[in-house]
């Protein structure tokens, strides 16, 4: 459809009578993708719609409407969302059709705030958008992927428009069968991909919203007034890396440091949620911690696998890739070290600054127990901290009370809180016997974790694994990047 043609009611029905023709061409369940903004409510209505004016003896195979919610979301989105999804199920239920309302999270291991607090993933960047696969991705291919195994294949409906960038606009152009809008989906078999709102422009999407009555119950003016106010686009349900960020002028998980700027969040403040002041301050703060200069202040030396990584000197400098240069090289093109995660003290910082933000966001937001983090992942990143950061202080459960003043129902763990004085110790015998302080630590570990044990066993791996770790010191790792700059001008 051309941008210049105005919506008509000839489109619409074309458009019912193509998703009737489609559901009822076989047995495949369907699974659309529902994230409660313009073209998923649009395809969602459509669909709808156009199945109510069937036969409801032709309605046997199942509908399942599935949104995914990052646990990072806009708090007014999620609400919003957790409504519409409310409704959506009464309505179906009250009018006999076979829609069923699944909402899927990212598994505990996966969360934003466990990567990044408990294991100390830097703050995501554009070439490194850890997140999607983790938070978005694999929800909703492990939902479709069960169907799957339930039913042989499936139907993936979803709300994707070409006019929406040129890069989904490119996977689109590859379709096997534009007539019908369907192609088989490149990462998931067994699953076809129906976009019926293909070719739609965005004033028709508006148009079809505006004019059309919400089916369930809903109200479409308050969708329109949640863009209007936070001059945003709609974030997909991202079932593949074909989609683009849904951060700067997109609704996304709050957290976004893919783009310099919330531009949704932003517009949400300046048209009076300003409670949510604290939260985009936060966002803004971990942005700033993606620049050169605060890796070396606030990134460990040493990757998560326990090497120290930078550029190979036997190297050829006449030889790097462009990518090489990026990844290896500074600004004056001299070798650069690859910076780890965030430092154990720094992540600390990050989990005070998020529990004000929360403390503030309580006080003056409309919910007053929205949480911008879970009891569950607080849970997690102590296991982490105790586990693998020789947290033996336990210091996770004295950072929450000293900030919200308030205690959780902490999960009982035997390797808690061993205490300060016993580290001390340790690091005195570690001093006096020339070892480091952080493999023996581990080694000590390893021991506690397997005490008792009849069969311990894979503990000589565990062992040799720790002691193949690069356990030099910050200053030794940087002096000796200072002589292999000099010595490879």
């Amino acid at each position: 459809m051309s941008e210049k043609e105005p919506l008509t009611k000839d489109d619409i029905s074309a458009l019912y009578r193509s998703i009737q023709e489609i559901y009822l061409n076989d047995s495949r369940p369907w699974v659309i993708g529902y994230s409660g903004g313009k073209d998923s409510s649009c395809v969602l209505q459509a669909t709808w719609y156009a199945l109510s004016a069937l036969p409801r003896e032709k309605l046997t195979k199942p509908i399942y409407v599935i949104s995914s919610d990052t646990l990072v979301e806009t708090p007014a989105v999620v609400n919003q969302l957790d409504a519409s999804l409310k409704l959506i199920r009464e309505g179906a239920s009250a009018q006999h059709l076979p829609f069923e309302v699944h909402k899927v999270v990212p598994a505990i291991n996966d969360t934003f705030w466990v990567n990044m607090i408990g294991r100390g993933i830097p703050a995501p960047y554009t070439n490194f958008r850890w997140c999607t696969e983790r938070m978005k991705i694999a929800p909703t291919t492990g939902f479709i992927k069960k169907k799957i195994a339930e039913y042989g294949e499936v139907m993936i409906v979803l709300g994707s428009r070409r006019s929406e960038s040129a890069s989904r606009g490119q996977v689109m152009n590859n379709r096997h069968d534009k007539a019908k809008f369907l192609s088989w989906h490149n990462d998931i078999p067994n699953a076809l991909v129906f976009t019926p709102i293909e070719v739609w422009s965005t004033d028709d999407v508006w148009t079809y919203i505006i004019n059309t009555p919400n089916p369930w119950g809903g109200e479409n003016r308050e969708l329109i007034t949640m863009y209007r106010n936070a001059q945003a686009g709609e974030c997909p349900l991202v079932i593949d890396k074909s989609t683009p960020s849904c951060g700067g002028g997109r609704f996304g998980c709050w957290t976004c440091t893919v783009v310099q700027k919330d531009r949704s969040m932003e517009a949400m403040i300046e048209n009076g949620e300003d409670w949510m002041q604290p939260m985009l301050d936060l966002r803004d703060w971990l942005t700033e911690t993606q620049a050169p200069d605060e890796k070396e202040k606030i990134r460990d030396h040493r990757r998560r696998n326990g090497r120290v990584q930078f550029f190979d000197a036997k190297a050829t400098r006449d030889n790097r890739r462009r990518d090489a240069r990026v990844e290896y090289f500074d600004a004056n093109g001299e070798v650069k070290i690859i910076w780890g995660p965030y430092l154990f003290d720094f992540r600390k910082t990050i989990l005070r600054k998020l529990l004000q933000a929360q403390v503030e966001v309580r006080k003056n937001g409309p919910d007053p127990n929205v949480h911008l983090i879970r009891p569950e992942e607080l849970n997690k990143i102590r296991q982490l901290w105790i586990h693998e950061e020789g947290d033996w202080e336990d210091s996770l459960p004295s950072v929450y009370k000293e900030v919200t003043g308030e205690s959780l129902d902490w999960v009982q763990d035997d390797h808690a809180g061993l205490g300060g004085q016993e580290k001390a110790v340790l690091e005195e015998v570690a001093s006096e016997a020339g070892i480091p302080t952080g493999m023996l630590r581990e080694l000590f570990d390893i021991e506690r974790a397997l005490h008792g044990m009849s069969r311990r066993s894979g503990i000589y791996d565990k062992i040799d694994q720790v002691l193949c770790k690069d356990w030099r010191t910050r200053e030794d790792v940087l002096a000796g990047l200072q002589r292999l700059n000099k010595d490879n001008p």
